[in-house]
């Protein structure tokens, strides 16, 4: 038996909001539910009762009242609440509180600005009332290109409070890139910024947005935070004086943002969520599974261009302060996310096991030199979390701080599984499916298998599941990327295992996948054993089909002091012994970075079609991506091996 990393006490379970719910529902149901399991099990199976009962308990706010819940069951297709109208933003309003702060900005120097709640409700009510004065109203987009500053989420609840659709994306994107997701939207306005800070230096975007407005020939007002322009309203001389935010009533499946794909393998995919399915989904996964309160103060470190920026901003959902955060998290120390966090007494953080690896690898020690006393739990996604790493969090944070590593997607602006203040938690696995996720693996014949790698799928729909795909209007982008496999079943493109405890592993992507000798394996099984080494930066494993019927796996690995025979004998001495002997690769290769997307997820897909012959240009978009250099060496090495390969 695996012993648990992090066990609840009976206080942790006692005072948890998820036990307050399954009494509310034990008590109106009359049923027993002893255990999350048993709550789960219930939210499932009996999905109607579960999210209504989610409704009634947060006391969700309603131009009407909900009667029929799930109209249609099918996916894709299902349709929620028929005939309710509410708007996201007077959820957030009813928990308004003029003596707390909203919201912590901070900048990269360490300057905070706290923004209350009425600061916000008010220069967002003067925001929405300039947007409408300029003809914006429901349906019409209104897009942000700006960094992860407070007029962010301003600016979105001006936005959603008109019944408006909200799209950003961050400013580390050049204004190709920008162009390439906010100009499908041909959207009214346009919210920005003079420039960001990153690594101890001013970025000036003037030029960008510049740029950006010429190129967005429908945006018919543009207000810039800080800096002048001609052509632009400041935001500052918007927000002077105050209005009130009253929010219109919209249908249950109103559109209130767009999301982007990551883009790297063609035009990002814009992915449309309701007002109604967020304010549910983002309701049980900020309040019901991460445990957040009034008296919280959330912060993950995002981007504006990743879901997790939406997910933060739903900590106004409960109540909580967020913090927005402008800057390198490990400048100008690796630690510096830590010294945020200890500032402002943060009870919970969000990070990516990237982070947490290159603290290791510092020799940090967060827990020595800062104070995380006000810290309840730390939260882990961007792509799966190593054992070792999760240990080391436990012991450089304290046992006390549960580890909750999370794995949803931008698909549905939330988490499939992860923890819950309830439940044990075991290194290196996600402690439960989330409530309301009907989550299995499939084998290969579609049927449910435990303790056995399976694709990921969801049997049931969940309240968040797209809306639709912009400018998909027959649906079949849509219906190709999830429910093509298992028709009516979603499948989400990750391998994982369900155990026999109810926790989940996650493997890596399944489209990415290793399968050597027809045995498939996750690449992150491998990147755990060989990024725990010292001398390895980070790894990128291919499993690369050859024409003549052959199967190569190169791992590449990124080595400060180069890949030397020793080194080599200790990454396969560690991938034997912490994965399997099948998973050793053909070949151990030096490379001087690994690219990523821009939410840090490493590029396996698009290099591998690179290395099978595949032109970079139609295969990979480089704007979409962290380090093109990078891109451009693995190019030059898959035309060299290409070279190799039809020489024999």
């Amino acid at each position: 038996m695996i012993s648990a990393q992090w066990t609840p006490t009976d206080a942790d379970i006692a005072e948890a909001r998820v036990t307050e719910f399954a009494q509310f529902v034990e008590r109106r149901h009359e049923v027993t539910l002893p255990d999350y399991a048993a709550l789960w099990r219930w939210s499932i199976t009996e999905l109607e009762s579960f999210w209504r009962a989610v409704w009634d308990f947060f006391e969700i706010r309603s131009a009407t009242e909900p009667g029929v819940v799930l109209a249609e069951r099918g996916m894709p297709g299902a349709r929620w609440f028929p005939g309710v109208e509410l708007n996201y933003v007077d959820q957030v309003i009813r928990h308004a509180r003029p003596d707390r702060t909203a919201i912590l900005g901070v900048g990269e120097d360490g300057s905070v600005r706290e923004v209350t709640w009425t600061q916000m409700l008010e220069q967002a009510g003067a925001l929405a009332g300039t947007l409408a004065e300029a003809g914006v109203g429901r349906g019409d987009r209104v897009v942000g290109y700006l960094p992860n500053i407070p007029e962010a989420v301003i600016a979105f609840l001006a936005t959603a409070s008109l019944g408006a659709v909200w799209s950003a994306c961050g400013q580390d994107y050049s204004a190709s890139a920008a162009i390439d997701r906010l100009g499908q939207l041909e959207p009214a306005a346009l919210i920005t910024a003079a420039g960001y800070t990153y690594g101890g230096r001013f970025r000036d975007k003037t030029g960008e947005v510049a740029a950006l407005v010429e190129a967005l020939p429908t945006v018919r007002l543009v207000v810039t935070v800080g800096g002048d322009s001609e052509h632009a309203q400041s935001w500052s001389d918007v927000t002077a004086e105050p209005r009130p935010l009253s929010p219109v009533a919209v249908p249950f499946d109103h559109p209130l943002w767009v999301v982007f794909s990551s883009g790297t393998t063609g035009l990002p995919k814009g992915i449309v969520h309701g007002h109604g399915g967020v304010v549910l989904e983002h309701l049980k996964s900020i309040a019901l599974q991460s445990d957040l309160g009034a008296e919280d103060v959330f912060f993950w470190y995002t981007s504006p261009s990743w879901m997790m920026w939406n997910f933060q901003v739903a900590g106004l959902l409960t109540g909580a302060t967020i913090v927005c955060a402008e800057g390198n998290p490990a400048f100008p120390t690796q630690d510096a996310l830590w010294g945020i966090a200890a500032r402002l007494g943060v009870t919970y953080l969000g990070t990516s096991p990237g982070y947490v690896l290159a603290c290791i690898k510092a020799d940090a020690h967060p827990g020595t030199d800062h104070d995380l006393s006000a810290l309840r739990a730390l939260g882990i996604t961007g792509s799966a979390m190593p054992a070792a790493s999760s240990i080391w969090l436990t012991e450089n944070i304290g046992e006390r701080v549960p580890v909750f590593s999370i794995s949803g997607g931008t698909d549905v602006v939330s988490a499939f599984a992860g923890g819950v203040r309830t439940a044990p938690v075991w290194a290196g696995e996600l402690s439960v499916p989330f409530l309301g996720v009907a989550l299995a693996a499939f084998d290969e014949a579609g049927r449910s298998v435990t303790e056995e790698v399976g694709e990921l799928v969801v049997t049931e729909p969940m309240p968040s599941m797209p809306l639709y795909f912009w400018n998909d209007t027959d649906g079949v982008r849509y219906r190709d990327s999830y429910f093509d496999t298992y028709p009516g079943i979603w499948r989400h493109g990750d391998w994982i295992t369900m155990t026999d405890r109810g926790s989940v592993v996650v493997h890596g992507r399944s489209d990415s996948t290793l399968n050597r000798n027809g045995i498939r394996m996750g690449s992150a099984d491998i990147y755990q054993a060989v990024e725990a080494l010292d001398e390895v930066t980070e790894a990128l494993v291919l499993g690369i089909e050859l024409p003549d019927g052959g199967y190569w796996m190169p791992l590449f690995v990124v080595a400060p002091d180069g890949v030397t025979d020793e080194l080599r004998e200790r990454i396969v001495a560690a991938i034997r012994t912490q994965a399997s002997a099948r998973h050793v690769p053909d070949e151990i290769i030096a490379a001087p970075a690994i690219p990523h997307t821009r939410t840090g997820k490493k590029l396996e897909v698009p290099l591998k079609r690179i290395f099978q012959g595949a032109g970079a240009a139609e295969t990979l978009d480089t704007s979409a991506v962290d380090d093109p250099a990078a891109v451009r060496w693995f190019v030059d090495r898959a035309a060299e091996d290409q070279r190799v390969h039809r020489a024999r």
